[in-house]
């Protein structure tokens, strides 16, 4: 027995990745944690590069809370109280109180009946999606849906499948009357904010077009949404995409991992589905959930954005991400329109986006380039991403720094 001859074949495929520059290559690794100073926001020391403090641009960390003293204090509290892991499914003897506080909170937040955990909003889609498909069953998804909505579709290997372009939603209601008589059950799946770009899917007009349909299908039309960079991070009060939008899902992902600053994924629906799903969605059923201080965690991030200071935590993002897009415009850069603190440069070359991201680097700032296959050929882009716990000042050392660089 030898991994000789697979280690080849597998390390030809890494050094194919470097040459097409788009290898994730080396981690950098966080070794600390600079607090706020002379007006500038938290700063980032990592291993391999002394004392030299980084500005983060490329995090989902929208509100800031992983480094709220309240949310650490509530998750050390639950790790002295239940200990530091679950030490089972939840079936078997892995549900705390903190696990069954937080699913009744967020079902409540999201005016829901009932809510149900997962170890990460990944896991989430990949354990719902496939439940909801049978063999009459038509999914529809959008061209830009993020990676985990791609592989639970996969996963699900439904008999029937039709993609439309992004945002496209005349497509979507072709699609619709193209397959009526020929399924039993629609499942439209969607993000609610698409995380390459930071724009949002019209929910409205997507339920428009469905329940025109609805009568059409024995089962019915069902919309799925993974609104992981919603949640938190957009709309006044922070609900997300159905805030902003004026729609609604019926089957609601998020995460806790983003706005909410901790770890986990959970979806909301009605009381029926979340039994079903806790029933049948082997993520859940074989996989531990996140630990109790995790889930304590997020019930005191959840407290602050469902509350006034939540209300003014968000404002500050908005105000942050409208300093960065006009910006970026004043100094020539292409970008989206927006609210969402996704702020894209769209570089549309990927050497070039190669090259932006390294110079940032050398002036301390983290950000991320997202090249081909990432993102579509001609729209590689540098995602800027920015969180309530920027200043600024860190806006406009962004924006100096970008100053010194050519983008033609």
């Amino acid at each position: 027995m030898s991994l000789t001859k697979i280690e080849t074949q597998l390390q030809d495929k890494v050094s194919q990745l470097q040459r097409q520059g788009i290898s994730k290559g080396r981690e950098k690794v966080v070794t600390g944690i600079l607090p706020p100073a002379d007006g500038f926001g938290p700063r980032y020391v990592l291993e391999g590069y002394g004392d030299a403090p980084y500005l983060r641009m490329n995090s989902n960390a929208y509100l800031g809370l992983g480094l709220d003293p309240r949310v650490i204090r509530a998750e050390a509290e639950a790790v002295e109280s239940y200990g530091a892991g679950p030490g089972a499914v939840r079936f078997i003897s892995g549900t705390y109180q903190p696990h069954v506080e937080l699913e009744k909170k967020l079902a409540e937040f999201h005016d829901r009946e009932a809510a149900m955990l997962f170890s990460a909003a990944y896991a989430t889609m990949l354990g719902v999606l496939p439940q909801l498909i049978a063999e009459d069953t038509l999914v529809v998804s959008d061209a830009l849906n993020h990676n985990c909505i791609i592989n639970a579709i996969r996963l699900a290997q439904p008999a029937r499948k039709e993609v439309f372009a992004h945002g496209d939603i005349a497509a979507l209601d072709r699609i619709l009357a193209a397959y009526r008589g020929q399924v039993k059950r629609v499942c439209v799946v969607v993000d609610g904010v698409f995380s390459m770009r930071g724009d949002h899917a019209e929910l409205d007009q997507i339920n428009a077009i469905c329940g025109q349909y609805e009568e059409s299908y024995e089962q019915g039309v069902i919309t799925l949404v993974d609104d992981s960079h919603g949640v938190g991070a957009f709309g006044r009060s922070g609900r997300g995409t159905e805030e902003v939008s004026g729609g609604r899902a019926d089957i609601l992902v998020g995460t806790l991992g983003k706005a909410f600053g901790v770890n986990g994924g959970y979806v909301v629906s009605s009381a029926a589905v979340i039994a079903y799903l806790k029933e049948s969605a082997p993520l859940y059923i074989y996989s531990n959930p996140i630990t109790p201080g995790e889930a304590q965690a997020a019930l005191a991030a959840l407290e602050i954005v469902d509350s006034p200071e939540g209300i003014d935590l968000l404002e500050r993002l908005r105000g942050l991400s409208r300093r960065l897009r006009s910006g970026l415009e004043r100094l020539g850069f292409e970008t989206l329109p927006g609210a969402h603190p996704i702020v894209p440069m769209l570089i549309r070359d990927t050497d070039k986006t190669t090259r932006l991201v390294e110079h940032l680097f050398a002036r301390q700032i983290l950000a991320t380039g997202l090249n081909y296959p990432v993102v579509p050929k001609g729209e590689q882009e540098i995602r800027l991403q920015v969180s309530a716990n920027h200043t600024e000042k860190d806006i406009d050392y962004l924006l100096d720094s970008l100053t010194e660089v050519t983008h033609d």
